[in-house]
Order: C-alpha cells, then sequence, then structure tokens
C-alpha cells in the first residue's frame, strides 16, 4: 500500500493554527477562479478589453480594502503580503526622511517581520529603541511617550499579536504619534477581518495587511500608506515598472488580488457573529484545560483576538508536548515563521516568562470552520496527553 493511500486513511488533526494561516474560504476560491482563466488579462495592459477587465477587478478590490479600514482606494498599495508591507512601510520611511531624523520605534513583541527590518537598518547606523511590554503584552503608553525623541520618525506597534494576541491600543499609540508629528505604522495582518480597524479615527498612517490570515490566498497582501493629513512620503524598495504610484513595481497577481477583497469582504460582514462564537469556543477550551494545575495563560485575558489561547505547561518539555498532541491537534508553540527554531518564544520573554514556560507553550488559533465537538475533542486529548507526559516525568 502506497505512503500517499495511508496517509489519507489516517484521520488528519483538528486545524487549530488559524495564526499561522487559514484555509481558503470556498466562496473566495469562486471569486478567484475565473481570473485564472477567462478574465486573465494584465491589468497594465490598457489598451484592450483583457486588460480593461482585470484592472476593473483590481480597482473594485481597492475600494473593497479601503472602505473596511476606513481608507481611499487610492492609499492601498497590492504586496506580496504583510511581510513585504512591514518592509516597505518601515525602510521606504526611513529613506524617504532621512533629513528629518534616524530613529525608529518598534516594541519587543513584535513579528520578525517588523523586528528584522529595524535591526538591519540598526546596521546602517539608525537608531531603534525597542520597547518592552508590560506582563499582559500590552504597551505602556507613558514608557512609549518618554521614548519620543525630536529625532524619532517612525513607531511601528502590530495590532493584534500573533501569539498571544493581544490587541494593542491603536487610537491612542496614533494619538501620541499625531500630537508630536511622528508617523505611526502597524502590522494588522492578524487583525483585519477581526477587529475593526479605522486609519483616521486611530490616526494610523501606515497599516500592513494580509489575505491568508483571514481564509484568502496566500502570496498576497497591501500596505496602506496615507496620501493626506500628513502625506506619507515613501521609498520604493522594488524598481522596475512603476506599478502601485510607483511604490511596488511588478506584474499584479489579480486573481489573488480579488481573492484578497473577497475574503476581507466575508470577514467584515462575519465580525459581529464569528466574534462572539469563536470567542466562546475559545473560553470553552480554556475551561477544560484550566481544570489541569500549573497551566497559565499568556497574554491579556480580554484584550485579545477571540480566536486566540496561548497557555504555557509547567512541568514537561515543550517540543516534546508538541510531538505528542500531533495525531490530536495541528497547531504550534508560537509564530508559524520560527516554528522549527528551539530558541523560546521572544514574545512570551518578553512578557517575562521563565524560559521553561516559554519553551512549554501552545498556541491554539480557533477560526471559523471548527465546531465545539472539535474542542471537546482536542480539550480532551490535550488534557489526557499532558496528564500522561506529568506521570511520566514523576517516575
Amino acid at each position: 500500500m502506497s505512503l500517499l493511500i495511508v496517509r489519507f486513511m489516517v484521520q488528519r488533526p483538528i486545524y487549530l493554527d488559524c495564526h499561522a494561516t487559514t484555509p481558503v474560504d470556498p466562496q473566495v476560491l469562486g471569486a478567484m477562479l475565473p481570473y485564472f482563466t477567462e478574465h486573465f488579462g494584465n491589468a497594465a495592459s490598457a489598451s484592450y478589453l483583457y486588460g480593461w477587465e482585470a484592472s476593473a477587478a483590481v480597482q473594485q478590490a481597492r475600494e473593497t480594502l479601503a472602505g473596511a479600514i476606513g481608507a481611499t482606494p487610492e492609499d492601498i498599495i497590492f504586496t506580496s503580503g504583510a511581510t513585504e508591507a512591514n518592509n516597505l512601510a518601515i525602510k521606504g520611511v526611513v529613506e524617504a526622511n532621512l533629513q528629518k531624523g534616524r530613529h525608529i520605534i518598534t516594541v519587543a513583541t513584535e513579528h520578525s517581520a517588523v523586528l528584522d527590518p529595524c535591526r538591519y537598518l540598526q546596521t546602517l547606523g539608525f537608531d531603534v529603541t525597542i520597547l518592552p511590554v508590560q506582563t499582559d503584552g500590552l504597551v505602556d503608553l507613558e514608557t512609549l511617550k518618554q521614548a519620543l525623541r525630536p529625532d524619532t520618525i517612525l513607531v511601528s506597534v502590530m495590532a493584534a499579536n500573533n501569539e498571544i494576541g493581544v490587541l494593542q491600543p491603536l487610537a491612542a499609540i496614533g494619538a501620541l504619534c499625531h500630537e508630536h508629528q511622528i508617523l505611526f505604522h502597524t502590522d494588522a495582518a492578524q487583525a483585519i477581518g477581526k477587529i475593526p480597524l479605522d486609519v483616521d479615527a486611530m490616526r494610523i498612517d501606515l497599516m500592513s495587511l494580509t489575505a491568508h490570515k483571514v481564509y484568502g490566498p496566500k502570496g498576497i497582501g497591501a500596505l496602506y500608506v496615507r496620501r493626506r493629513n500628513p502625506r506619507v512620503q515613501l521609498a520604493p524598495q522594488l524598481h522596475g515598472g512603476g506599478h502601485e504610484r510607483g511604490l511596488r513595481s511588478g506584474t499584479l497577481y489579480v486573481p489573488q488580488i480579488v481573492g484578497f477583497a473577497k475574503a476581507v469582504e466575508l470577514a467584515i460582514a462575519l465580525m459581529p457573529d464569528e466574534t462572539k462564537r469563536v470567542s466562546q469556543l475559545r473560553d470553552r477550551l480554556w475551561q477544560q484545560l484550566s481544570q489541569l494545575p500549573d497551566l497559565y495563560l499568556n497574554g491579556h485575558p480580554t484584550k485579545r483576538l477571540a480566536g486566540n489561547l496561548n497557555i504555557s505547561v509547567a512541568g514537561i518539555d515543550g517540543q516534546a508536548l508538541l510531538l505528542g498532541l500531533q495525531p490530536i491537534v495541528a497547531l504550534s508553540s508560537g509564530s508559524a515563521c520560527s516554528s522549527t527554531h528551539t530558541a523560546p518564544s521572544h514574545v512570551l520573554m518578553a512578557l517575562g516568562r521563565a524560559k521553561a514556560l516559554a519553551y512549554a507553550s501552545l498556541r491554539f488559533g480557533i477560526g471559523r470552520f471548527n465546531t465545539e465537538q472539535e474542542i471537546d475533542q482536542v480539550a480532551g486529548g490535550a488534557i489526557a496527553t499532558i496528564q500522561a507526559m506529568r506521570q511520566v516525568a514523576r517516575v
């Protein structure tokens, strides 16, 4: 019997890693398919029907995404994902504002797609302040205020943390930055379609987005770039063709763009009901797991994404625990981008967790297609696995 057949005969684990990625919603796939075959034109081909169709689809998608965050369509720059959007925002602002200053502020719990560009800029002589967080994962606004300097040109704070789900006070941070005439960037990859976002009300100047965290396709994202009050000056990081207002050259991936917009449209429509439903599933899971002793909730108990539950399990090796849970549930201990690394989560270390607890963490990402029955199965399996492993550890 072939390995492929065996794999399909074995029951697949329940998927609870929706912060890593999400399945494409069938409605999203349906919206995309015609743009692979029938409407396959290049959106930059302005002299015939095929190009017009593609261009119109891109414009409609731009309008949908802009409407979701309170922006205008011209503010939306398509990228390959949030990583590229973060790099374009951070490096682009720095290069375009050299005469204003060389100081950037970010936060210790940011995704590596923000921290690594900042560290790269440090090698070029820029000054980067990495703020600590409180034990609940929130930024202290007074600490941020104290870090601001006359030469600060950018503050970058993510909207929703990819590991612990903590929601930062975007409006308060934006108001502080606006008061000091400093640009504010937020990585909203985990937030779009899950919490309300309004770039004007929150005084956000740049916002990174991606599709695959919200039941859209991988390989497509966007950067919101404010054009008024103030107009953000940005240096392109890709050259050749002058696409996207000259800020991001490259042929637009029309099917992905259409799918991105459809995914966000669906998420916005479903947000009130899904937030309630998914938060109930999360609380159900935590109520069962917390019956075990020596389990610790990571991050703020309420100011977090509805589908996020991040816990540390004392007395067990973290990698062994993940291996033990593999037949039951697909999840990770932290960022999917670093899941192959053996270092403890930098997010949990920033919260002040002991290294052993940072190693022994589980990130549950509950999503649109999960059910109560699945949650109960995972809870029962996890409890049994943890109890068995602790028993072995005591022998």
